[in-house]
């Protein structure tokens, strides 16, 4: 399948919603806890076992954008919105099967494993397109998309407990759940697939030249440009040569810079993936011995607020990244995002605005992390590999899929068996988020710019043609 060239005058603003249109299916993974319980008790499952599908298709995700981002930036973006297509909609089909059948293997198999795979090339299969569209607002563009992906659960969480509602809790109820997720998505998915583009040779992709306006970018650079007399009409200007830095994949990985990356992610999705996999289930206990129980219902919308929080977080502070700059938007993910869990794992359970809001400002942190960082890599590596880059670094989020719920999981089971209930299940686990987002907070301290030696294109010469022409102003 060859990648779907723009022809001269498409809007760019059709990119984004394809986009969309896949991250918001496939961030249904982070509605996987309203399944949690229902699982636990149509199938006998302890709470870490009930995670089991959620954390392999994290590690799936990674594992998957890692290997695969050479392939989506050879093949394009519209055959991985396929591949995420059919291996996302074909792991629900099989999670019904296993569901129907209580063969919990077979739900884990097909969620975690098949899902997975689908989630990792779909994660990926619009960045390095989105960054070619946009790369004057890089920040921006990603964010609008991967928002998409912490979006996906606003629809999805309050979407299956309503379908639990009726058709039940039972096996054969989640059985139902399921196969109504896998083909309502296969049909919603499909959409990105018919609308996604990549700049073609006469796509200018600067600016907002190809803007919604839908004319032809070079026409109105013509126009601006001043031309003396009447001219024949301008031919559509040819995409600009990458600026800065341009790292090739293999070379990446073997810069500081990418390592110190990788652990930035790892710590911000373990501290916030902790949260969102168990969310339902732990504001449940947190208000459990208090006046103010929270019943299975409001568990529910506090995922769907939780998912609001990620998908905002998502467009706004990588919007913001691109005014302040992204090392300085990670200070605060990490910093500021140390200091909330401090004050849910102090004050929380007397005070549920107090533990919501705190939540909330995690996940938003959470998302934007997310949106950032392939506009980090871009800053560091350039364009020329930008997507391929993306996916090896994306095997931090596998491993802070499988750290992060057993962390909190695990933690929980233990101090349940110890006979603690309530906040007392989580205080231990949120402290050592609390140093796992200080081990973060240093790595972002530690990036530079890559040295020259590991570029693999020259930075082009128009940027020091200023420098030039200056020095033979100063020599006049």
């Amino acid at each position: 399948m060859s990648p779907p060239m723009a022809p001269p005058g498409w809007s760019r603003w059709l990119v984004p919603p394809a986009a969309l249109s896949v991250h918001l299916s496939i961030g249904q993974a982070y509605a996987w806890s309203v399944f949690k319980p229902p699982l636990e008790s149509a199938l006998g499952l302890s709470g870490t076992q009930s995670a089991l599908p959620f954390q392999l298709g994290i590690v799936m995700l990674g594992l998957s954008a890692a290997f695969g981002g050479t392939l989506v930036e050879r093949n394009g973006p519209r055959w991985a919105m396929t591949v995420a297509l059919c291996c996302f909609s074909s792991g629900f089909l099989l999670s019904a099967l296993g569901a129907a059948t209580e063969q919990y293997w077979l739900i884990v198999f097909g969620y975690g494993f098949v899902g997975g795979i689908g989630l990792g090339i779909g994660y990926i299969s619009p960045v390095s397109t989105l960054i070619k569209w946009f790369p004057d607002r890089p920040g921006m563009a990603t964010g609008i998309a991967i928002m998409g992906f912490g979006g996906g659960a606003l629809i999805a969480s309050p979407w299956s407990a309503q379908m639990l509602e009726s058709f039940g809790a039972d096996s054969d109820g989640i059985a139902l759940a399921f196969l109504v997720h896998g083909l309502s998505y296969a049909v919603f998915m499909a959409l990105g697939v018919f609308l996604v583009r990549v700049p073609g040779p006469g796509t200018v992709a600067r600016g907002d030249l190809a803007g919604a306006s839908g004319s032809v970018g070079t026409a109105a650079a013509g126009a601006s440009d001043g031309a003396e007399t009447a001219a024949p009409a301008p031919v559509p200007e040819p995409r600009p040569a990458p600026v800065g830095p341009q790292v090739t994949a293999r070379q990446a990985i073997r810069t500081p810079q990418f390592w110190c990356l990788w652990v930035v992610l790892c710590m911000n999705v373990t501290a916030g993936i902790g949260i969102l996999e168990k969310a339902a289930p732990m504001i449940m206990d947190f208000f459990a011995e208090t006046s103010t129980t929270v019943s299975a219902t409001a568990a529910a919308g506090f995922v769907a607020l939780l998912s609001a929080a990620n998908m905002a977080g998502r467009i706004g502070w990588s919007s913001t990244s691109d005014l302040i700059g992204r090392k300085n938007i990670y200070r605060v993910y990490l910093g500021v995002g140390a200091l909330m869990y401090a004050c849910i794992a102090l004050f929380g359970d007397s005070s549920k605005p107090l533990f919501v809001l705190c939540a909330l400002v995690i996940l938003s942190f959470y998302g934007g992390g997310f949106a950032t960082v392939p506009a980090y890599l871009k800053d560091l590596f350039g364009t020329h590999q930008v997507g391929a880059i993306h996916g090896r670094l994306l095997t931090a989020w596998s491993t802070a899929g499988v750290l992060g719920p057993l962390i909190v999981n695990w933690i929980a089971d233990r101090q349940e068996e110890a006979g603690r209930t309530g906040a007392s299940l989580y205080g231990l686990s949120f402290a050592i988020m609390i140093g796992l987002l200080a081990v973060g907070f240093v790595a972002n301290e530690l990036v530079r710019p890559v040295h020259p030696r590991h570029h693999h294109v020259p930075a082009p010469r128009q940027e020091a043609v200023p420098d030039a022409e200056r020095q033979q102003s100063e020599s006049a």
